[in-house]
């Protein structure tokens, strides 16, 4: 089903069918440029059942089909800065409305961004780390140069997994890894991973990331319907 909160985004919300939790572990995924809230969410029938799962559309059209977070103006993917502080500040907004609107537990709210998405996804966990439980940023960058003041000295011990193809032509590796240098000069504890595939999410990289979920969420998938 469709929603659309008062103040941002589309998205759509799929909540655990056999929980009978009050509020829910939760993941916000952020689709990548020429996408929309549909793309990832087919992945949530790969992660662990106790997920409620949110996913948003970025909030300009894109040229070429689907939707986009920014205007990308170089070959490095530096961020047209009006748009990207415009989406950030909506995205940011709807995270915060959707706290008070879903049944999300705060404790466990994870982000998991692909490309343009990952980017998002960084630039949400930088400027407000105490939000989330832990980020999956898949075949990204970290956005660096802009507007928005990233809260460095608040991101030790915050949990991230960075995946990456090693074959990515169209986000090269090294974007990967220049943000693991940053997370870990600031602490964050740190998943990293690069896998021999090209700008995609694959089935080697889906199952890590569902192990990594599962191990943040309590209490164990086994005991769920316990009692």
């Amino acid at each position: 089903m469709m929603h659309s909160l008062s103040s941002t985004l589309f998205h759509r919300v799929l909540i655990p069918e056999r929980s009978r939790a009050d509020r829910h572990p939760t993941i916000l995924y952020i689709h990548g440029r020429g996408a929309d809230e549909e793309d990832l969410l087919g992945l949530s029938g790969a992660l662990d059942e106790r997920f409620m799962s949110i996913a948003v559309r970025a909030p300009f059209p894109f040229d070429f089909g689907g939707y986009t977070w920014y205007e990308i103006l170089d070959a490095t993917g530096k961020p047209e800065e009006k748009q990207f502080v415009l989406a950030y500040g909506k995205l940011a907004q709807f995270v915060e409305d959707a706290l008070t609107q879903y049944p999300i537990d705060p404790q466990q709210l994870f982000l998991f961004g692909f490309s343009m998405g990952a980017v998002m996804s960084y630039a949400l966990a930088l400027t407000k780390p105490a939000l989330f439980r832990g980020v999956v940023a898949h075949s990204g960058y970290l956005a660096e140069g802009t507007q928005l003041e990233y809260s460095w000295k608040n991101v030790a011990g915050r949990d991230f997994f960075i995946a990456h193809g090693c074959s990515d032509y169209t986000i090269p590796v090294q974007a990967a890894r220049r943000a693991r240098l940053l997370l870990e000069e600031a602490s964050a504890r740190l998943t990293y991973k690069e896998y021999d595939f090209a700008h995609q999410i694959g089935n080697e990289s889906l199952a890590d990331i569902a192990q990594w979920l599962s191990q943040r969420i309590n209490p164990p998938v086994e005991n769920l319907h316990a009692r």
